[in-house]
């Protein structure tokens, strides 16, 4: 079998505990378990973890298929520099809660500062583009 540059450096991954940072945000911890010539990936007993500030809560995803091209970030799970973050875990209910809030107050500053600008005259088109993405 003949090894397609790029993708040998994730064969040396297989069955490694990985963290993935997704193109939509998202960040997955699980275990590496096959990756194929366009390097989608599939990962085994994955949790999806969210942050928000200081606190972290996992929700368990299973198996989890990931394609290539959704992978911003990639690399091996080390626990023990993680125990030493300063991250607290909290309960994942807590997390979305912090997590809506959050969300809702980044979209009353956007909307505070979409009506500061029309008031002023400008109106830009950019803003409308940005809220979208969120």
């Amino acid at each position: 079998m003949s090894v397609i540059p790029g993708t040998a450096s994730l064969l040396d991954e297989v069955d490694k505990k990985l963290m993935i940072a997704l193109r939509d945000g998202r960040t997955l911890i699980g275990y590496l378990r096959t990756v194929d010539q366009f390097a989608n990936l599939v990962l085994h007993r994955t949790v999806e973890r969210i942050h928000v500030g200081k606190q972290y809560g996992d929700i368990p995803r299973g198996i989890f298929v990931i394609r290539g091209e959704n992978v911003v970030l990639l690399g091996e799970f080390d626990e023990e520099k993680f125990s030493q973050s300063g991250l607290e875990e909290a309960p994942i209910d807590v997390i979305l809660e912090k997590q809506r809030a959050l969300q809702l107050q980044k979209q009353r500053d956007l909307e505070q500062k979409k009506k500061a600008l029309r008031e002023r005259g400008l109106a830009p088109s950019y803003m409308e583009s940005i809220q979208e993405d969120f």
